[in-house]
Parts: C-alpha cells; sequence; structure tokens
C-alpha cells in the first residue's frame, strides 16, 4: 500500500488555503477525466460523503470518501481534515494538513495512502509515482485558482 506526502508553500492565508482544497467539486477541474458528486448536504464536516469518478465509459473507477477528521485552521491554529477511502476497488485515506508558514503565506501538507484492491503489490512503486505526479498536481492547480 503505497504511502506517500507533498509539501507546498503558498502566499495565501491558511483559511484561503484551506477552502481552496477542501471545496470537493474543484477537485474535478484540477484532475483529468474526473467527476465529483457530493452525497451529503453543505456544509463540509466530519460525515461529509463524496464520490470522485474518474475515466471515460465503461472505464471508469469510483473513489468514494468520507470526511473522518474536520478541523479547519482558525485563531492560528492549524487546519486538518482527514478522508476515509469507502469505495469497492480504491482503498486507503488521505490527510489535507494547513497550517500557517513561517514569514506568512501557508504549509500545505497532503498524505496519502492508497491501494486499489486486486492491484498486486508488485505495482505499488508506479502506482506511488503516478499518484504523486497527479496529486501534487491537482494540489497546485488548486491553490492556484481562486
Amino acid at each position: 500500500m503505497p504511502l506517500f506526502s507533498l509539501a507546498r508553500t503558498v502566499p495565501l492565508p491558511p483559511k484561503e488555503a484551506w477552502r481552496r482544497l477542501t471545496r470537493w467539486p474543484r477537485h474535478a477541474g484540477a484532475v483529468p477525466l474526473t467527476r465529483i458528486r457530493v452525497l451529503t448536504p453543505a456544509p463540509n464536516r466530519e460525515g461529509t460523503r463524496f464520490v470522485a469518478r474518474s475515466g471515460i465509459g465503461p472505464l471508469t473507477l469510483d473513489d468514494v470518501m468520507e470526511v473522518t477528521v474536520w478541523h479547519p485552521p482558525a485563531g492560528g491554529e492549524d487546519g486538518m481534515c482527514r478522508l476515509e477511502k469507502r469505495g469497492r476497488t480504491i482503498l486507503g485515506w488521505a490527510e489535507i494538513e494547513v497550517r500557517p508558514a513561517p514569514g506568512g503565506g501557508s504549509r500545505v501538507v497532503w498524505r496519502e495512502e492508497l491501494r486499489v484492491r486486486f492491484l498486486p503489490r508488485a505495482f505499488d512503486g508506479a502506482l506511488e509515482r503516478t499518484a504523486r505526479r497527479m496529486f501534487g498536481r491537482a494540489a497546485d492547480r488548486l491553490l492556484e485558482q481562486p
């Protein structure tokens, strides 16, 4: 089960970096060939569920996620969101941490443990490299766009 971590320092206040990263429908524009459907009513909170469907036609995978930790940054304290992957094929978890950066702006850390059911462990290295690249680009796009 590959585990990877990405870190970014951006010139955004923590609340804005958090907002950009945790508006789930925005992830569809940041990850190619992906659509997002939020299954629970707003606002985001523990228990929020959504599905990221990636692929084309019959070649699609659903990444069903549930927010299990929801602590937006406030009063100078770090923000933390944990997502548990609850689908049939894509399993694991993701964490998004946003904290004030020294000198201003925000430090974002995205950690993820990813497993694809039925994919042999021999593919873990390729899965980790692909996921790191894909989620790194997604994080960059989400943080760049208002």
